[in-house]
């Protein structure tokens, strides 16, 4: 029989597929919406692994906190259309809840964990996978732990950080540290979390300046280490100037609270290149 597009909208709104595979199922299922999105789930398990070497640049990335503990995960698929799916953000919440109420555990172990239905995270990736007809994986997956934590979404899904601080903290001065990770995409914390590369990257990169603009060679060393003191500045968290309020920097607002309150870790995850 045949489907009418507005049939072929509908199923495609309701899974993400893709829309000949919709009009194939539903043709196949006489028209039975159930019955077709059956058919896209059976297919899933049998076309993901040809799926293997495509490329999940898109996704949703979505975190979460309670008392001292932060999580963030990023499920990955090839197109905005997918992420943006009711049930592929349902899936991702799903995966988050399990990362959520098993503190520390790894990644491989987080995949093999049974949701409610009792099958695994990683057959409802497949699955899902299957009814979209995109390549879809676990990709980001990371948490902090501390005294207390935050966590933030920014609006879309599509990046996200955890905070972790070395004692309790007034819950909108923990969202603000989260807010200026996801803004300023700091190096580290301090100077001594930035990587000896990145370092001597920037020293590099001063020297060459420094010589470029025919400064004396014995005073170049001196101008490249005044440099990477700016890097710090504008880099690490703790350095940084407050967005919300650029007299002060993120060391200077925490103390403001508390004297000895500080950020013990962080992570961001973005599906933007950066």
């Amino acid at each position: 029989m045949g489907v009418s597009i507005q049939d072929i909208a509908k199923l495609r709104k309701l899974t993400g597929a893709g829309m000949m595979d919709v009009k194939k199922a539903l043709e196949e299922a006489a028209g039975d919406f159930e019955k077709a999105i059956e058919l896209l789930r059976k297919r899933g398990q049998a076309l993901a692994a040809k799926r293997s070497d495509r490329e999940a640049e898109e996704g949703c990335i979505l975190a979460a906190h309670e008392g001292g503990y932060a999580v963030a995960i990023e499920i990955k698929c090839e197109t905005d259309f997918v992420a943006k799916n009711e049930d592929f953000i349902a899936l991702a919440k799903s995966v988050l809840d399990v990362a959520k109420s098993k503190p520390e555990i790894s990644k491989d172990a987080l995949l093999a964990t049974p949701l409610a239905d009792g099958r695994t995270v990683q057959e409802h990736i497949t699955e899902r996978s299957g009814v979209t007809g995109e390549k879809m994986e676990l990709g980001y997956y990371e948490f902090v732990k501390g005294a207390s934590a935050i966590s933030y979404i920014h609006p879309g899904n599509r990046l996200a950080t955890i905070v972790a601080f070395n004692e309790p903290v007034d819950a909108q001065v923990a969202r603000d540290v989260a807010m200026q990770i996801a803004a300023m995409n700091p190096a580290g914390i301090t100077e001594d979390d930035v990587p000896a590369d990145i370092k001597e990257r920037e020293l590099s990169i001063a020297r060459d300046k420094a010589r470029e603009a025919g400064k004396p060679e014995n005073i170049i060393e001196h101008i490249a280490e005044g440099a990477l003191k700016k890097y710090y500045k504008e880099n690490t968290l703790l350095e940084q100037a407050f967005v919300k309020d650029n007299k002060v920097n993120i060391q200077q607002y925490l103390q403001a609270q508390s004297k000895t309150l500080t950020v013990t870790a962080f992570k961001r995850a973005s599906l933007s290149a950066e």
